[in-house]
């Protein structure tokens, strides 16, 4: 199996070098497709299931009762993957509303089309669950979940308080990586960086948050929490998005990886703590949690 990976990630190299060279337009087509489809995950069910409801083509599943928490899967992931901060929020007093993006879980295909989605699809999604739920004393996200909750607050989201883990900060290094991983150039990455600003309707540099962060007086408490040994996402991303933000607050493991830190204890109930007293003072800028 990994043999045959190799070969189709060697061919996939191959062609994109081909037309990086004959016919970037074109390749700028197939590298959008490849940028906006994720992966497939694996299915997951939820042990204690809540009250599934919709919104618009949005799957949401709700407990408890109190202030709205808002629970943002990452990039193929599905809501599932946070159900294990449902219990601590809802003992708390609070209701928590997990829901799917756009062509992930049980949510229907965004506007690109079936398993296709974008960091916008991801934040309009938000934006409509919450106008639907009600007010959101806080929101957490995972991965580009995260991203997608804090740019919905830069684009006007009035939240109480936020958590981002192992979140993208700026997608514009990451076109850089993907461009090298595929093998291709400047040629497809530029008209590919293009099409893709297109499609959504904005500049890439709107998805900066360091950028759009720093020179906002008021932000909502933040708090970042990522894995110094992330594979996915760097950790410096969240280190970036620390010095930008006021009122936010660094919280860095070790040895929980991507996924793994969703269920980590220590994290979860940290979490918690920090949506628990949205309003507190912070004490520091930065907290270290070394796991694992």
């Amino acid at each position: 199996m990994a043999t045959q990976k190799s070969t189709i990630v060697r061919s996939i190299q191959v062609g994109f070098r081909l037309l990086e060279a004959n016919a970037p337009a074109l390749g700028s087509v197939f590298a959008e497709r490849l940028w906006c489809t994720p992966p497939r995950g694996k299915p997951l069910s939820i042990k204690s299931p809540g009250t599934r409801s919709r919104v618009g083509g949005v799957v949401t599943e709700s407990w408890g009762q109190g202030p709205a928490v808002y629970l943002m899967h990452g990039w193929g992931g599905r809501r599932a993957q946070l159900e294990s901060f449902v219990k601590p929020l809802t003992t708390k007093g609070y209701k928590v509303i997990a829901l799917d993006a756009p062509s992930h879980g049980d949510s229907a295909p965004s506007d690109f089309g079936p398993r296709r989605a974008t960091l916008p699809d991801f934040a309009d999604a938000l934006k409509s669950v919450v106008a639907a739920n009600g007010p959101a004393h806080a929101v957490i996200g995972h991965s580009l979940g995260g991203t997608a909750a804090a740019l919905a607050v830069l684009d006007g989201l009035q939240v109480g308080s936020l958590v981002t883990i192992g979140s993208i900060v700026d997608p514009i290094p990451y076109t850089v990586e993907f461009a090298r991983d595929l093998g291709f150039g400047e040629r497809i990455r530029t008209a590919f960086l293009r099409r893709l600003e297109k499609r959504v309707g904005r500049s890439m540099e709107d998805f900066s948050l360091p950028h759009r962060a720093r020179p906002r007086a008021v932000l909502p408490p933040l708090l970042l929490v990522h894995d110094r040994q992330d594979k996915e996402v760097h950790h410096r991303d969240a280190v970036m998005l620390a010095g930008a933000w006021r009122g936010s607050q660094l919280l860095l493991t070790t040895g929980l990886g991507h996924r793994r830190i969703l269920a980590d204890p220590e994290v979860v109930e940290r979490i918690a703590s920090h949506v628990g007293a949205p309003s507190a003072q912070l004490s520091s800028r930065e907290s270290t949690l070394i796991s694992g």
